[in-house]
């Protein structure tokens, strides 16, 4: 098969499931899960194990050569013999699923060579899916989205943890914007994709299943998603934690990674 082709079935396997595995989490939503703690206090619920098992089953069942690396499996690093590995959150943004808030999404990519070929975020209280594949474009519900024109703004929305939002705009020149608290990482990055923010910013901690479905999805929008030295993400690899990250429009995005190093520098100080 084609790898284009290849890539646009994997793409609607991952659509329709996703959207399937929305419905089994809105079950919980704002129904007072039960709520357990992990290592570093991050919170996950039944509704994360509930979506996470039925990923599991359906994808393998589907793709049953393809690796698995999920938030909410046990890692065996079989995955990295496969060729192609899915790359899951069953709930990206947890801690906000269990508030009550509404910007959480279900989040599935499809791994190649390190890197993302299919991915799809799936966001059932927004009603808002979020798809894309290598080369074909980034769509919300089915319509082509980009990322917003920040050439010759004066002012840049820009989101992320607030010390660095407040460095940001203390040594930049334009008027920052500083958007409300989304919960998940996922959901910002598919924000600046889709014209919503000029700039995203992330401290290091996020893994492999935060980012790989929304990096593909900022990158076909027509964005950058890459670490503080410019170098886009691998993923799949036997370590899935990554560094600081900038994501903004290409045009420019060296001088936005140029503003995030001096941010990082000045919130260490």
């Amino acid at each position: 098969m084609p790898e284009a082709d290849r890539n646009a079935a994997d793409l609607e396997l991952l659509t329709g499931l996703a959207v399937e595995a929305g419905a089994i989490a809105m079950k919980w939503f704002r129904e007072d899960p039960q709520v357990w703690m992990k290592e570093g206090e991050s919170p996950v619920s039944e509704a994360d194990f509930a979506v996470d098992n039925f990923l599991k089953g359906k994808l393998l069942d589907a793709r049953p050569g393809y690796g698995w690396l999920s938030e909410e499996t046990d890692d065996d690093l079989d995955r990295l013999k496969a060729s192609r590995t899915f790359v899951v959150d069953p709930i990206d943004g947890t801690r906000g699923f269990i508030n009550g808030m509404k910007q959480w999404c279900v989040s599935i990519a499809v791994v190649e060579n390190n890197r993302p070929v299919a991915g799809v975020l799936e966001c059932p209280v927004l009603k808002q899916t979020i798809s894309a594949s290598v080369d074909e474009g980034a769509l919300l519900n089915g319509r082509q989205i980009l990322v917003g024109d920040t050439v010759d703004a004066a002012t840049i929305c820009v989101t992320g943890p607030r010390s660095l939002q407040t460095a940001v705009g203390d040594l930049s020149d334009l008027n920052m914007e500083r958007m409300p608290f989304v919960p998940s990482l996922a959901y910002r990055l598919a924000m600046m994709a889709m014209g919503e923010i000029d700039l995203a910013l992330a401290r290091c901690s996020a893994k492999d299943w935060d980012l790989a479905a929304a990096d593909l999805i900022v990158h076909e929008a027509g964005g950058l998603l890459t670490d503080l030295d410019g170098n886009t993400l691998h993923y799949n690899c036997r370590d899935i934690r990554h560094g600081t990250l900038v994501a903004s429009r290409v045009n420019g995005h060296d001088e936005m990674l140029d503003l995030a190093r001096r941010a990082m520098d000045k919130t260490k100080n």
